[in-house]
């Protein structure tokens, strides 16, 4: 989790379901600083893939890849606690 301060927020969230997108719920997501880094950490880890994370919905919404197992791995070392949504 990172140490910005203060965290910014959106009124609408940024994460749109769709039926080819794997997502994933990161409760320790509080800010874009955040969503950005689980950004880089997946689209890194595992290339191909494209990703939406927001800090509002505090979801992350995964496609081009359904190596659940790899993305969680990835989110975790990032600094963050994923969940399946």
């Amino acid at each position: 989790m990172c140490g910005c301060s203060p965290h910014q927020s959106q009124a609408t969230p940024l994460v749109e379901h769709q039926a080819d997108t794997l997502t994933l719920r990161v409760e320790d997501m509080t800010c874009h600083h955040c969503a950005g880094a689980i950004k880089k950490a997946i689209e890194t880890g595992l290339p191909g893939t494209s990703v939406a994370a927001d800090p509002i919905s505090k979801l992350v919404a995964i496609r081009g890849s359904t190596d659940l197992r790899s993305i969680k791995a990835l989110v975790t070392e990032a600094g963050y606690t994923p969940v399946t949504a």
